[in-house]
């Protein structure tokens, strides 16, 4: 054992005496206090841990070398794998470095990309992620999620890809979710909670997820509600566009585990409700494609070492 680690004082972490009741049994939370982030005690405690930890970590006389050798390794262009929406390109590059990679689109495969989005100019201290992006089918509008220090939280915003300049649209409260254009490029289908507690929403619990449509140009107020199951408050939605555009498809998850349910609407008709496809969590069921009403998906249903 080095010095330097026999020398460790580590912070005291003080012990109270909660005890929660679940299910009828008994569950000591000897460190319940710690759950609160904005206190006094617990700002105290996590930069008394830092301090303890980057100190030992700074007397490692090989971190340098490390740092110096695996900087040099990861410092070449890396690219995403291209896609085509409408009479444009788009893909994402980083430099070597680059804490994002930045988006780009040209419209010519020869021709000179543009920036699309950099999300590392969004916020001095780099804590701004692009956590999502949407494209229309004409490849003309795009939206795209952010989230601020490492939440899951997101806002989604709409930018013209032509002038690079985002519209009004704002969509908040939205979390575990991706956006899904009509195949009009009018509006597009997303998954959001109610508006939490402002004091407390980095530590509540979110239940009753529900699923959207916003209509371009208007407020988040005016977005239709399209399903919600009050009797089901740990359901997560998740809808996609067929690429006919006639279908939106919901798969309905609980937590992690894989398996889904798979629901759709018709879109084609006005005011269609949302069937109930596979309405028993019996697998895991993922959307392929379809041909009109015929649907095709890959599943792990009686699949062989599938217990």
């Amino acid at each position: 054992m080095s010095d330097a680690r026999q020398h460790i004082v580590y912070p005291v972490s003080r012990k109270v005496d909660h005890i929660d009741v679940i299910h009828g049994v008994e569950v000591p939370d000897t460190y319940r206090w710690l759950e609160d982030p904005d206190s006094e005690e617990t700002k105290a405690w996590v930069e008394a841990q830092n301090r303890v930890t980057f100190g030992y970590l700074g007397a490692i006389k090989a971190r340098s070398g490390l740092q110096q050798r695996l900087t040099q390794l990861w410092d070449f262009e890396k690219y995403g794998i291209p896609f085509h929406r409408g009479d444009r390109y788009f893909y994402s590059r980083n430099s070597g470095l680059q804490n994002q990679s930045v988006l780009y689109s040209l419209t010519d495969l020869e021709g000179e990309p543009r920036v699309l989005l950099d999300p590392n100019t969004l916020s001095d201290d780099g804590t701004i992620a692009l956590s999502g992006t949407a494209i229309t089918e004409d490849g003309k509008l795009m939206a795209y999620g952010l989230s601020t220090s490492g939440s899951d939280w997101q806002e989604w915003h709409v930018r013209d890809v032509e002038t690079g300049e985002d519209l009004p649209d704002l969509i908040k409260w939205v979390k575990f979710s991706r956006a899904a254009w009509t195949k009009d490029g009018k509006g597009f289908f997303y998954s959001r909670y109610d508006e939490p507690n402002e004091a407390t929403k980095l530590e509540d619990l979110n239940y009753y997820q529900k699923l959207y449509y916003h209509h371009l140009g208007k407020l988040q107020s005016e977005d239709v509600l399209i399903y919600e199951r009050p009797d089901q408050k740990e359901w997560i939605f998740s809808g996609n566009v067929t690429e006919d555009g006639r279908y939106l498809i919901i798969s309905v998850g609980r937590g992690t585990d894989p398996k889904n349910l798979l629901f759709y609407r018709d879109l084609s008709k006005p005011e269609s409700p949302v069937v109930e496809l596979i309405a028993e969590f019996e697998a895991s069921y993922s959307f392929i494609d379809n041909d009109g009403s015929r649907f095709w998906f890959l599943t792990d249903l009686d699949a062989p070492g599938v217990g």
